[in-house]
């Protein structure tokens, strides 16, 4: 009986091991992809090539409309982005709940053109990926200090991703206003 129960132990160790493999496998599958998503949506978003990334360098002012915005400090100094004439691209990230949401955005004349889910890691509220909600900021701008021009529907237990997802679109509007008021 002892040794019955010694055999299913190590089974269940073996079984346990495997498992945390096959899981610490697939997280950095999860993670390895948001690289090539953020190149697709690059490729996608310019019609002839990938303009070099430019830097706004995020100043005390900048960075006080930005927490605003965020309501908590913007971790970096900088931000890259992506121009094209009055075309910007930008490729930012906000927590959701608990992990990051990547997100991309192209600002055209003053305006969302385009905003894609490029990387989704929390386990509820992945229905802010789709088309169904993302086309609402489409033609979105930022006529009044930090405010979008239109309401934004939410979607019933996604709370804090849409809040995320309105925050990007905000932080992409203003930093768009930054780049080309200069």
């Amino acid at each position: 009986m002892a040794s019955m129960i010694q055999t299913f132990a190590q089974k269940l160790k073996h079984t346990g091991l495997m498992a945390l493999c096959v899981l610490t496998v697939l997280s950095n599958v999860a993670f390895a992809d948001a690289p090539s998503e953020r190149q697709a949506f690059l490729r996608q978003s310019f019609t002839k090539e990938i303009p070099l990334p430019k830097t706004l360098w995020l100043d005390a002012k900048i960075k006080s409309d930005v927490k605003k915005i965020l309501r908590h400090d913007y971790p970096g100094l900088r931000v890259r982005y992506w121009q094209d004439g009055p075309r910007t691209l930008w490729i930012l990230d906000e927590v959701g709940k608990y992990k990051p949401i990547t997100v991309g955005i192209v600002i055209n004349q003053g305006a969302i053109e385009k905003l894609k889910v490029l990387a989704y890691r929390e386990s509820h509220g992945w229905e802010v990926k789709h088309d169904f909600f993302t086309r609402q900021f489409i033609g979105a701008r930022l006529p009044k200090k930090l405010k979008l021009d239109r309401h934004i529907d939410g979607i019933s237990g996604a709370t804090l991703s849409v809040r995320a997802l309105k925050k990007l679109a905000l932080l992409a509007l203003y930093f768009d206003q930054q780049v080309l008021s200069k």
